[in-house]
């Protein structure tokens, strides 16, 4: 995929994914994508998650942005607010494996991270494997519908 063509990745986190955001958000520069940073600033400030998700989540739905990544502690906060969105199919994944299949079958558009779970080398190949991956469509187009 040349430079021009990648997508729109919005990216985003609370207090305590800032670190795994701030990587992920380099990352994603490093290798030619568009980002929207909503992640919080670099003093140590509580967050809310819900907020922060629900802002990336309506960043996907209008089409602003294709894809999406949410950091908190576990990820599991992010995952269950953002899919409060219909047409947002968020997936906490703590591996590779996890995001392929992720993408693959349930064409997944926001990944989410805990920074207290995975640690940045792996935080960035699930990254990079999230985004590598394509939708399968076939059979599991009809699932993904049912979704909606």
């Amino acid at each position: 995929m040349s430079m021009a063509n990648k997508p729109v990745v919005a990216i985003g986190s609370d207090h305590a994914g800032r670190e795994i955001r701030k990587i992920c958000f380099q990352r994603l520069n490093d290798q030619g994508y568009e980002t929207i940073d909503l992640g919080v600033g670099d003093e140590i400030v509580s967050a809310d998650y819900p907020k922060i998700a629900f802002e990336l989540s309506k960043l996907i739905t209008s089409g602003a942005a294709k894809f999406g990544v949410l950091v908190c502690g576990t990820g599991v906060g992010m995952a269950m607010a953002a899919n409060r969105f219909k047409g947002v199919r968020a997936v906490n994944c703590l591996s590779e494996f996890m995001a392929r299949m992720s993408r693959a079958h349930n064409d997944a558009n926001v990944l989410t991270l805990g920074q207290r779970i995975v640690g940045p080398g792996l935080a960035l190949s699930i990254l990079d494997e999230f985004l590598a991956s394509d939708f399968e469509g076939g059979r599991h187009l009809n699932r993904v519908k049912m979704l909606n």
